[in-house]
Formats: structure tokens, C-alpha cells, sequence
């Protein structure tokens, strides 16, 4: 069990203890945080090469059939060892980061220490994520990435725009996870668990498969950012460099495509879920990479080409096979390493010159030439140039749709080319070219040297590919429930892959001496999306809720009846409804024994206190009329043979009285007096009463 739960456990008091040391001394928090995301990267690595696969599976709620179900195979050693590595990466980054953040920001150091706890409480739910293997567990950590990225986004919440990001992404994210609970619910409602292995063995292609399988896949698309669930990421660029570099590069975004390569051994039995894969997949290479073409601003061009990268991942899982399987863990492994590095290029290159517009930058090779050749690393990473890590990513896409046709080949060509097209924008704008502006400053190498460290393993990648190539093998045969062989080698013979890789170069190319001709198409595509697209819908619906919810609070606050009917009149309905809904024979009721009079008596009295309180005026009559009503519950308990509960009741209903006459005697007199002169409506306060008390 140590080698299987030793990671899970490194990880998640990582962020208990880096509170813990930044509360004793401030400056411990960030070498805390990195020990811990160290130690959690290694205890993967170990965990992974001794358990060899093995699960640990123990009964967590047994009433409930939810058990505590977490593997070390290969598909969570290769999430777990991105949230590690990578969150290493950014913590030592952030060290040197956030001190200068918060000093522009105006606000305290301490804050620090809160970056790093839900940072590293992120990692921890990440790891949590990958190992788990029961669909309720993958819920309860999905939750927890969705609540620590909340507070990472929210990061400056002094920010209106901080606050409204943060809200949008977890709202997004959070309402698709309901998503992912039914139908989760759904599968076990028909097979009897909520294990995925169980279940890859007894579901069967149908109707059922197809709504359980479609709610949990629109759950990844959404945390994703695939289309049409593509407007919160975006969005969530509002929050400092190191939350970006993490969540939309290794963590929450690649939190998604997580949960489509854990269900996909469900997945694949559909093609139906499979051809919607390929729609969603192919839509967000397209919005994403027009939308990239247009931005100005860095980290939204960063964005938007993680919404079309991670449209690539879909893509592989929709065409399926072994390429599709393996290679999709492959490029997740590959755009995590190489968009972290930009996303922290671009917030070296803010601080150095206080600028993060494209079209105000340039020409800063000379002056910062490690950052710019660590950050060319991981652009030609990005667009699959030879000798990079990237190049086998592509060649694997390649040839996942090379299986499917010609149509897919051509398809996956194009897509291609608009990586380059984007990545060279963001690249040559900053580095290459006159110089825009003043001489950037010096910056500290904490934040270069991350930049330049993932850029080498970039280009390590490219020339000795065997470790991540054996990774992505592990990882996709868990997915695709076979071997997944790839061969990321340079082979000397002409294969159709490498005339495909030469045309997407070629139309990177053309796309970027032709910006010209079609910028003002793509500039009219990114305003049509902003008047009619899910952005405008989501903040059009948002604005209704708000409008609702105004009116609900005029109703509610009219008087303390109309309150109270608010609350009882709707569980009322939904309740009567559940009644109405539950099929014949479910309810019995039974015989009334001799025995049980006196519990009948009891109940009684409760019924006749209920109504007695409808009609009485006088406040402490009220008081002295609900009590009543607690204490006879209390002897129905009694009669129940629960003493330790009706002990429990009768306390609390001495509480309440003594609490309610004291608030009667800070009431002044003529306040009560007037209340108690207001007519009453009795037939509905009756109809309410009796409605609510029959559901």
C-alpha cells in the first residue's frame, strides 16, 4: 500500500504544511512548498516503478457502495507527475514572482502564504484525480481542484475583474460537475457501482451509455475550455502569471482531458460519444487558433491557443485506437511542458518591461537571450519542429487520422499549420525584430531559469524521447485497455506523417505572411463571438438570475411569513412531486399496535401544537405553543427507545425557549404590541401549513 498512497499523501499535506510554515516564518513558505512538490514528484516515480500498477481498494462509505478506489498505474503517474514537476517549477518561479506582485499590487507579503496553500492543495487534488478509479471519489476531487482554483484565480480579489474571472470559471466548472454526478449516478443506478474497471467490464453500448457517458464528457470539456465552454479560460488570465502557468498548462485544464482518458475504456464503446469527441475537439483547434491569431494581449494569446491545443487531445480521443490513446497522453505531456514555458515568458517579460501588449514589444532577444532561447525551446515544442518533444506529439496525431481517411488527414494538417501560425506570432513578437519602447530591466534568474529548465527538457525530449514515450504507452493502454505501442524515433524512410508535418509548415507559413489578407476576417469572427457567442449568453443568463433573485429577496423580506413560505412551499412541491414520482408499492403503512398508542398521543399533541401555533397571536403564547410541540417530539423519541436523542431534543428546546424570551424582552413592548394587532391571514397561513406539513 506505501508505494500506491505515499504520493497521495506527500501531496496532500503539502499545503497544510506550507500554512503551517509560512504562519511561523514567512519566508519558509515557498522552500516548504517546493520540498513538498519535490518529494511528491519523486514519491510518484517511485510509487510507479515498485507498485507496478497496483490499486488500493477500501470500503469508504459501504451503505453507499462508495469505496475508496486509487491506482498508481501509468495514466495517474503521468497526471500525478505533471501537477509535481511542474508545480515545482512554478512554486520556485513564484518565489521570486509574487514578492514583486504584491509590492505593485500595494498589499501585504503575508498573502504569499495563501498562494502557496491552495496552490498546493491544487497539486494535491490533482494527484488525488489521476489515482482515483471510483466515479464519486473522482467527484469529491474534482471539486477540490475546482475550489482551490476559485481562490488562485481570485488571487487578487481586490480586482472586480479578479472576482468576476474566478466566479466564472467555477461556475462553468462547477455546474458541469453536477454533471458528471448523475451520470455517474446514472451508471450505477443500472450496474450497481461506480468503479470504472467494474463498469468497462458490464456497460453496454445504447441509450444508456450515450446520456451517462455525454453528461460526464461535457463535465472534462468544460474544465477543458472546449467549446462552447471555452469563454472562462480566457477569463481566468486575470489572475497572476504562476496561477496561469499552472492551472491552464499542467493542472485544471489538463484536469479535463484527465477525465475523458480515465472514462475512456467506457467511451470508446460508443460512437455517438466518439463522433461528438471529434466535433467538439475539431470546433475549439478552430475558435481557439482564429481567436489566438487576434489577441494582443499576451497571456489572452496564450489562452486562447490552450483552448485550441487542448482541442487536439479531444480530437485523438475521438479518432480513437492505439495512436488515439496513447498518443493523446503523449501531447498532454508535451503541451504541459512547453505552454507552462511560455506562460512564464510572458510574465518575465511583463515585469522586465511593465508591458504585456504584443504590439508594444519586441527586438528583446538581445537583452534577455536566455529567456529568449529557453521560450524558443518551447515554442518549437509547441509547433512540433524536429529535435523537440513536440514533433512526435504531432506525428502522433498524424497518424491517429491517417487511420480514419483522407478527410481526417487533410483536417489534422491544417490544424497543424495554425499552431505555428499563433505560437510564431507570440514568439518573434517578443524576441525578434526593433525593439518597442524602453530597455526591459533586469529581472531576478528565479525568474529565467524555470523558463530555460523546461525549454532543455523540451529539446531532451526531442533527442531521447524513450522516458516519455514509455510514460504515454503506460497511460494510454490504461485508457485504451491495450497495449498502446508508439515510437517516438526518427525514422530515415519518407513516411506520410513527415509529408504531413511539411504541409502543416507550410501553412503556418502562408498564414504568417498572409495576416494581411485575412486578419480583418478573423477580427470580425472574434466580434460576432462577442455579441452572439456563450460569453454573451452566460452573462445574459447571469443577469437574469440576478434580476430573479432580486425580486425572490422584495417577497421574501415583506414579512416573516412570506419568508417562511419561500423555504416551505417549494420543498413542499418538490417533495410531493417526489412522492407522486416513486412508483406503487414503495411506501406501506402499517397496522397501529397497542404498544405504540402513546406514541400516537404524542404525535398528536405535536399535530395540535402545529396548528395552535397557525392562529395564536400573543408571541409568548407562540413560544410556549412551539415548545410544547419539541417537547412531545421528545417523548416520541423516548418511546422509540432513543433516550440518548430525546435527552438531546428536550435540551435544545429548553435552549430555544430561553433564547426566544430573551429576544422577546429586547423587543420594545409597542413593537410586539402592533405585530400582534395585524390581521391574520388564516386560510394561507392554513393552506401553507397543511401543504408543507402533508409533503
Amino acid at each position: 500500500m506505501l508505494p500506491v498512497l505515499l504520493p497521495l499523501i506527500v501531496a496532500l499535506l503539502s499545503a497544510p504544511a506550507t500554512l503551517l510554515a509560512g504562519i511561523l516564518r514567512l519566508r519558509t513558505a515557498a522552500p516548504v512548498g517546493a520540498a513538498f512538490a519535490a518529494l511528491a514528484a519523486l514519491a510518484v516515480l517511485w510509487g510507479w516503478t515498485t507498485s507496478g500498477g497496483e490499486a488500493v481498494d477500501a470500503a469508504w462509505v459501504p451503505s453507499w457502495d462508495m469505496r475508496f478506489d486509487v491506482a498508481l498505474d501509468g495514466f495517474a503517474a503521468l497526471y500525478a507527475l505533471l501537477a509535481t514537476s511542474v508545480g515545482f517549477v512554478v512554486i520556485v518561479y513564484a518565489s521570486r514572482y509574487l514578492p514583486l506582485h504584491l509590492e505593485h499590487e500595494g498589499r501585504p507579503e503575508t498573502d504569499v502564504v495563501r498562494f502557496y496553500f491552495f496552490i498546493l492543495l491544487f497539486m494535491g487534488s490533482m494527484v488525488g484525480l489521476a489515482m482515483a478509479r471510483d466515479l464519486i471519489l473522482i467527484f469529491v476531487f474534482w471539486d477540490l481542484t475546482a475550489i482551490a482554483s476559485y481562490f488562485l484565480i481570485a488571487f487578487d480579489s481586490h480586482k472586480a475583474e479578479s472576482r468576476a474571472s474566478a466566479l466564472m470559471a467555477l461556475f462553468v466548472t462547477g455546474v458541469t460537475a453536477i454533471l458528471l454526478l448523475i451520470g455517474s449516478l446514472l451508471l450505477y443506478a443500472a450496474h450497481g457501482t461506480f468503479s470504472i474497471p467494474e463498469l468497462a467490464n458490464v456497460v453496454e453500448p445504447g441509450p444508456l451509455l450515450t446520456g451517462a457517458g455525454a453528461l460526464i464528457l461535457i463535465a472534462g470539456l468544460a474544465k477543458s475550455a472546449q467549446t462552447p465552454f471555452h469563454f472562462w479560460l480566457p477569463r481566468a488570465m486575470a489572475a497572476p502569471t504562476p496561477v496561469s502557468a499552472y492551472l491552464h498548462s499542467a493542472a485544471m485544464a489538463a484536469a479535463g482531458v484527465l477525465l475523458i482518458g480515465r472514462v475512456y475504456p467506457l467511451v470508446q464503446k460508443s460512437d455517438t460519444l466518439l463522433t461528438a469527441l471529434l466535433v467538439v475537439g475539431f470546433a475549439s483547434i478552430a475558435v481557439g487558433g482564429i481567436l489566438a491569431l487576434t489577441r494582443d494581449t499576451l497571456k489572452q494569446i496564450l489562452a486562447y491557443s490552450t483552448i485550441a491545443q487542448y482541442g487536439f487531445v479531444v480530437v485523438m480521443y475521438g479518432l480513437g485506437g492505439a495512436y488515439g490513446a496513447g498518443g493523446a497522453a503523449f501531447y498532454v505531456l508535451t503541451h504541459a511542458l512547453a505552454k507552462s514555458a511560455l506562460f512564464l515568458t510572458a510574465g518575465t517579460v511583463t515585469e522586465a518591461t511593465g508591458n504585456d501588449k504584443l504590439s508594444k514589444l519586441g527586438g528583446l532577444a538581445r537583452e534577455m537571450p536566455l529567456l529568449a532561447l529557453g521560450s524558443a525551446a518551447a515554442a518549437a515544442t509547441l509547433t512540433s519542429l524536429p529535435l523537440t518533444l513536440g514533433f512526435f506529439a504531432d506525428e502522433f496525431f498524424f497518424a491517429a487520422a491517417l487511420e480514419r481517411g483522407a478527410v481526417f488527414a487533410v483536417a489534422a494538417t491544417l490544424c497543424a499549420g495554425t499552431t505555428l501560425a499563433y505560437t510564431w506570432r507570440f514568439w518573434s513578437g517578443l524576441f525578434l525584430g526593433e525593439r518597442a519602447g524602453e530597455a526591459p530591466v533586469r529581472v531576478s534568474r528565479l525568474l529565467v531559469s524555470p523558463v530555460a529548465f523546461l525549454g532543455i527538457l523540451c529539446l531532451f525530449g526531442g533527442v531521447y524521447a524513450i522516458p516519455f514515450e514509455r510514460l504515454s504507452e503506460a497511460a494510454g493502454a490504461v485508457s485504451f485497455e491495450n497495449a498502446t505501442p508508439i515510437d517516438a524515433t526518427y525514422h530515415f524512410e519518407l513516411l506520410p506523417e513527415y509529408f504531413m508535418a511539411a504541409g502543416a509548415y507550410a501553412v503556418g507559413a502562408f498564414l504568417v505572411v498572409s495576416r494581411p489578407v485575412w486578419r480583418g476576417a478573423a477580427l470580425g469572427f472574434s466580434r460576432v463571438g462577442k455579441v452572439v457567442g456563450p460569453e454573451r449568453m452566460y452573462r445574459d443568463w447571469l443577469h437574469g438570475v440576478n434580476r430573479l433573485s432580486d425580486i425572490v429577496h422584495v417577497l421574501e423580506i415583506s414579512n416573516l411569513r412570506g419568508r417562511v413560505a419561500s423555504v416551505l412551499l417549494p420543498t413542499a412541491l418538490m417533495v410531493g412531486l417526489a412522492v407522486v414520482a416513486t412508483p406503487s408499492g414503495m411506501y406501506t403503512v402499517g397496522e397501529v399496535r397497542p404498544g405504540q398508542i402513546p406514541l400516537v398521543l404524542a404525535l398528536g399533541v405535536v399535530a395540535a401544537a402545529s396548528v395552535a401555533a397557525t392562529f395564536t397571536r400573543l408571541h409568548i403564547t407562540l413560544a410556549l405553543v412551539l415548545s410544547s410541540a419539541g417537547f412531545s417530539l421528545a417523548v416520541a423519541y423516548a418511546f422509540y427507545g432513543a433516550p440518548e436523542v430525546a435527552l438531546v431534543a428536550v435540551l435544545v428546546e429548553i435552549m430555544i425557549t430561553i433564547l426566544y424570551f430573551a429576544t422577546m424582552r429586547l423587543i420594545p413592548y409597542e413593537a410586539l404590541h402592533k405585530q400582534s394587532q395585524l390581521p391574520l391571514t388564516k386560510g394561507r397561513d392554513m393552506i401553507e401549513s397543511c401543504g408543507s406539513g402533508i409533503s
